[in-house]
C-alpha cells in the first residue's frame, strides 16, 4: 500500500488503490491505504504504536489509550481471538487499531469471539496493510502525529475532510481524560487473580480482607484492583473527582492513585489539591502511571510530553535498590521532569531506554509510585512485590 498520496475530494475514488476499505490520514497529508476491519466509522486521534507480542485485547481496553489510535508491531494480531473476560474495562476508550498483516484467524479454547467481530461490537475500527515499520520509524523519529482513521467499505474517502479533522485535532496535552473513562460512582471490588490451573475459564475468588483500600480511579485497569484484593484488600473505587473526605470517608488502611489517560497537569487541576490534603494525613499511598505523575506534581514536581512516549511489555526498568533489572509493561506519554522533584523525594526505578524516571518514594512518608504497570506481567512476576510493599506500609512496616 502507497503512502503520501495527494488529497482527493469526497466520491473521488482516482486515488484509492484497488481494494482499500480504510485509510488513515495524518495531520501533515500523508495518508496510509489499507483494508477496513472491525466498525465501520472515522476516528481522530494520537497515532502510537505499542510493541508488545501478546495481551492485545487487555491493551486494547486499557482506559489509559483514551484519545489515541494505537498500532502495532508485532504481526499477529487476532490469533486467541477475544473473550469477556481477557478486558481491563467493559467500555474499550481508544480510537482504533493499525496493523500491518491482516488479522490472523483465531486459534485458542478460550476465545468467544473473532477479534474483528469483537472490535465491531465495540465500535472500534482498524486498518491493516499498513507499513507499520514505516510508521513506527517516523513516530520515534519526529514524535505521535494527529491522525484520523477511516473504515468505509465502499472506498469512498474524503481525504481532505480527514486530513483536516487530524489537523484540527487539539493533541493530548491539556487534555484532562481521566474524568471522562472513570466511574461515576463508588463500587466495590473483590475479585482475586487468574486461576492458572489447566483447563480454568475463572478468576479466583480474593482472600478474606486484611485492609480497607480506596482507589482512585483515574482510569483504572481491572488487573490492578484484583492484584490489591488478591493481597488482601477490600478494594471501594471512587470516581477521578471524590475530594480527600469522601476518601477517608471510607475509613481506608491505604490509598491507592491508579493509572489513566491524559495530561497529568490537566488531571491534577482538580486531583493534586486532594492528593496533597490525603498526604497530609500520613496514610500510605500508592500510584502508578498517571497516579505516579499526580503525586509527583502533588509534591511540587512538573510533567513533560515525551515525543513518543513508552507503550509495550518489554520495558527494562532498574530497580537502583537492588540492582535487579525488571522487564515492565509500559503505556505513558508523560514523564516526570526529574529536575523539580523536592529533596523529600527519592528515585527508587530508572529506564534502561532513556534513562527517565519509573519510580520514586517519599523520604518521611509512607507513600510511592511507579510509572510502569506492575500488574501486567510481562517478567512475568518482576513488578509483583510492589503491591506485597504496599500491604506492608499498611501493616506499618517499611
Amino acid at each position: 500500500m502507497a503512502d503520501a498520496v495527494p488529497p482527493a475530494t469526497a466520491g473521488d475514488r482516482l486515488h484509492t488503490p484497488e481494494g482499500a476499505t480504510a485509510v488513515l490520514v495524518l495531520a501533515d497529508g500523508t495518508v496510509l491505504w489499507g483494508r477496513g476491519f472491525g466498525a465501520v466509522r472515522s476516528t481522530v486521534g494520537e497515532v502510537c504504536f505499542n510493541t508488545s507480542m501478546t495481551g492485545y485485547q487487555e491493551i486494547v481496553t486499557d482506559p489509559s489509550y483514551a484519545g489515541q489510535i494505537i498500532t502495532f508491531t508485532f504481526p499477529h494480531i487476532g490469533n486467541v481471538g477475544a473473550n469477556r473476560l481477557d478486558v481491563e474495562t467493559a467500555t474499550p476508550h481508544c480510537l482504533g487499531v493499525v496493523l500491518r498483516a491482516e488479522l490472523t484467524e483465531r486459534s485458542n479454547y478460550r476465545s468467544e469471539w473473532e477479534f474483528n467481530h469483537w472490535l465491531g461490537s465495540v465500535g472500534l475500527p482498524g486498518i491493516s496493510g499498513v507499513d507499520t515499520r514505516r510508521l513506527t520509524r517516523r513516530i520515534r523519529d519526529r514524535g505521535a502525529p494527529s491522525g484520523a482513521l477511516c473504515h468505509a467499505p465502499d472506498g469512498v474517502f474524503d481525504l481532505e475532510a480527514l486530513r483536516r479533522m487530524a489537523a484540527d485535532w487539539p493533541g493530548l496535552e491539556g487534555m484532562d481524560l481521566a474524568s471522562h473513562v472513570s466511574c461515576t460512582q463508588s463500587y466495590s471490588w473483590s475479585c482475586g487473580p487468574w486461576d492458572a490451573s489447566p483447563g480454568s475459564d475463572r478468576y479466583l475468588p480474593a482472600p478474606d480482607p486484611e485492609f480497607q483500600v480506596v482507589a482512585v480511579d483515574f482510569g483504572a485497569k481491572q488487573a490492578i484492583l484484583r492484584n490489591l484484593a488478591h493481597r488482601g484488600c477490600r478494594v471501594t473505587v471512587v470516581p477521578a473527582g471524590s475530594s480527600c473526605e469522601d476518601i477517608m470517608a471510607h475509613r481506608p488502611d491505604g490509598v491507592f492513585l491508579a493509572n489513566g489517560p491524559g495530561d497529568p497537569a490537566a488531571t491534577g487541576r482538580y486531583a493534586v489539591p486532594e492528593i496533597r490534603r490525603l498526604l497530609e494525613t500520613g496514610i500510605p499511598v500508592f500510584g502508578i502511571c498517571l497516579g505516579h505523575q499526580l503525586l509527583a506534581l502533588a509534591l511540587g514536581a512538573r510533567t513533560e510530553k515525551m515525543r513518543m512516549g513508552h507503550r509495550g511489555g518489554n520495558h527494562p526498568v532498574r530497580r537502583l535498590e537492588t540492582g535487579a533489572v525488571e522487564i515492565t509493561s509500559q503505556n505513558h506519554g508523560f514523564v516526570v521532569s526529574e529536575d523539580t522533584l523536592p529533596a523529600t523525594v527519592e528515585v527508587t526505578h530508572r529506564s534502561l531506554f532513556d534513562g527517565t524516571i519509573e519510580g520514586f518514594r517519599m523520604r518521611d512518608r509512607p507513600v510511592f509510585a511507579v510509572q510502569y504497570h506492575p500488574e501486567s506481567s510481562p517478567g512475568p512476576h518482576d513488578s509483583g512485590y510492589l503491591f506485597d510493599a504496599f500491604a506492608r506500609l499498611m501493616r506499618g512496616g517499611d
